[in-house]
């Protein structure tokens, strides 16, 4: 995103009363639509002296700002530089509740991007000595072995470390304070406290002592904390000591509530599970095999899986078999692996191609966590068809009861764990990785094809756009015809300040008696409101012009409209763009008066409407001169 409308962006704020004061905001196709705390805290006089902004106008309970067709940057940096977010309810005055799942696998995805390629390199590093035992080129006791295996294990082990910093960055808390907190839970002292194994208390509350190496959603959940606290010192704090105390006060809260209560949350979790899996077992342990086969990627990023291991455990060293962790597992990882390899040979982007080859390759190997948050959780529908896959594997294998007669690594390799007296084991082992693969591979496939399809037509749309952006047209005189059939309407006398004004532009406006909008002439469509009541068009000539059927229709939320195109469309002259109901739209209480606006009506010379009293489809409207 270019920085062209930061400055602009950041004035915006600070005249409607800062970001504080901001308690909604969206965008239609010229004006920013605050939903303000206070209204008076707003310089509404201030705010219309900006260079950037043509009117301001508080209408319907919003203050109105003004800006133009770019209104989408300017509102895109006002996100990107506050803490105010993007409120798609709000242009029909109201607010939406956000989809609680996908923001926190956003923030998931987002906090693990920049920690791929670390992630990936040690992945790599563990399938290359995975490799190397499987083909006796080195012992796992080996001093080789032992020191290129912890080198890789670094950067799971400070995985929190890492989180800590870009979570931060996300949620806009500082990310060495952050990092702080994920220091206090790897801290050698710490780790002492849970070997020496005696009840520890702080401030008379008790501490549960807990792995935190590897984990990752403790870590996530402190650093959602920090920034709320951390927000809440410094309005409270004065600025004189703000640097000395913010800091202090929030390791000190925040330190106490992670050791305390944040952070073994997961464990809490995860021994109430363990107790699940213990009364699932003595049922059947086909039930606990197909939990963890379907649910293993969940508890990894949850850390439970720690506390499921002692089970698994007790279970080999009383029986010498086990099956609570070890297929279900493995069939798991497996199909992890699959479902980003069919992932990289659907996408077309080179790094996420590299990406899922990658990390498919090392899953398979048993590291999954590459895979898992650099490819299928961003994705979502890859990571949805391996863990079906793995369901259909871990009921095969829950049924003919599979078992490993060791622990090892839970990928490849680890398949002559299953090697013993009785062959069919291995050979069931071998089914259930069939089973999984095959019906993973072909979920994946499936499912690619309608989301990869959808994601290329994004970016292409996206392309179109900045070509249409950056390449302009070279300006003439031009001719615009009526986009409408009814009666003209002078823009002065048009029920909209922001057009009757002329801020946006010189035109016309038109009483329609047909509820239908064609294009004016040969051009591209360069916008189409979500609410589908305003079309921008761009004419091969250079002409900007914005059709806005009705006023402040933008609350309908696209009822009574149906559009026939979509951005970056080219259409030709008199091609049917839109179709309304204009009894409905009236029955509703709205002005149904469509302004026709020249938006760069500062490039020309003159703008002149024609001053006839009716107007027919494709009659002259406009004549632009240069």
């Amino acid at each position: 995103m270019s920085k062209k409308y930061e400055a602009l962006a950041q004035q915006i704020i600070e005249k409607v009363g800062g970001e504080q004061n901001v308690s909604s905001l969206s965008h239609c196709q010229t004006r920013l639509r605050f939903v303000l705390n206070d209204d008076k805290k707003a310089d509404k006089e201030s705010m219309k002296k900006l260079e950037g902004v043509a009117n301001v106008i508080e209408s319907g309970g919003q203050f109105q700002v003004i800006v133009g067709t770019h209104v989408e940057e300017v509102h895109e940096e006002i996100v990107k530089h506050s803490n105010i977010s993007n409120n798609e309810a709000a242009q029909a005055g109201e607010k939406k509740k956000p989809n609680a799942l996908n923001r926190v696998i956003d923030f998931i995805s987002a906090t693990f991007s920049p920690v791929i390629p670390a992630i990936t390199g040690a992945g790599m590093i563990k399938a290359f000595l995975a490799l190397l035992l499987l083909f006796d080129l080195i012992s796992k006791d080996s001093q080789t072995y032992y020191i290129i295996n912890f080198m890789a294990d670094a950067v799971f082990y400070f995985l929190p470390f890492f989180l800590a910093y870009s979570g931060a960055q996300k949620l806009k808390a500082s990310p060495f304070l952050a990092m702080f907190l994920a220091g206090i839970l790897l801290h050698p002292n710490f780790i002492q406290l849970r070997t020496d194994g005696e009840d520890v208390h702080l401030f008379g509350l008790p501490i549960r002592l807990v792995t935190y190496s590897s984990s990752v959603i403790p870590i996530l959940l402190i650093v959602f904390a920090q920034s709320y606290i951390e927000r809440f010192l410094k309005k409270i704090v004065h600025n004189s000591i703000k640097i000395i105390f913010v800091p202090m006060l929030t390791i000190l809260i925040t330190g106490t509530l992670a050791l305390t209560i944040i952070g073994p949350l997961g464990s809490y979790v995860g021994d109430y599970i363990a107790i699940g899996f213990d009364w699932l077992a003595s049922y059947g342990n086909w039930m606990v095999i197909l939990l963890v086969a379907t649910l293993w990627p969940i508890l990894v990023m949850f850390g439970i899986h720690y506390s499921i291991s002692p089970l698994s455990q007790m279970q080999l060293a009383t029986t010498g078999l086990e099956n609570i962790i070890g297929p279900g597992a493995l069939l798991s990882n497996i199909s992890q692996g699959v479902a980003a390899l069919i992932v990289s040979f659907k996408v077309k982007n080179s790094a996420q191609k590299q990406i899922a080859t990658s990390t498919g390759i090392t899953a398979l190997m048993g590291v999954t966590e590459p895979a898992l948050y650099g490819i299928n959780l961003p994705k979502r529908y890859p990571l949805v068809a391996a863990m079906i896959g793995s369901a259909c594997g871990g009921l095969y294998a829950g049924f003919t009861n599979v078992f490993r007669y060791a622990i090892g690594a839970s990928g490849i390799p680890a398949i002559p764990l299953y090697i013993g007296e009785d062959i069919w084991n291995l050979y069931n082992m071998l089914i259930a990785l069939v089973v999984t693969i095959a019906v993973t591979a072909i979920l994946t496939y499936v499912l690619s094809t309608h989301y990869e399809k959808k994601i290329e037509e994004q970016v292409t749309a996206s392309i179109v756009a900045e070509e249409t952006e950056q390449i302009q047209p070279v300006l003439q005189d031009s001719l615009i015809t009526s986009p409408l059939k009814g009666t003209l309407v002078p823009l002065t006398d048009v029920m909209d300040e922001a057009f009757s004004s002329a801020a946006l532009g010189k035109g016309i406006a038109i009483e329609p008696s047909v509820g239908k909008v064609v294009a004016p002439f040969n051009g591209t469509v360069t916008a189409v409101a979500r609410t589908k009541h305003a079309i921008g068009i761009q004419s091969d000539d250079g002409v900007e012009i914005l059709i806005h059927v009705g006023i402040n229709t933008v609350k309908l939320k696209g009822a009574y409209f149906e559009t026939f195109v979509e951005e970056g469309q080219t259409v030709m002259a008199g091609q049917q763009l839109l179709l309304f109901d204009i009894g409905k739209i009236r029955e509703a209480g709205f002005n149904t008066q469509v302004p026709v606006i020249v938006t760069n009506t500062t490039d020309y010379f003159s703008v002149t409407a024609t001053t006839t009293a009716a107007i027919d489809f494709n009659e002259q409207l406009i004549a632009v001169k240069k």
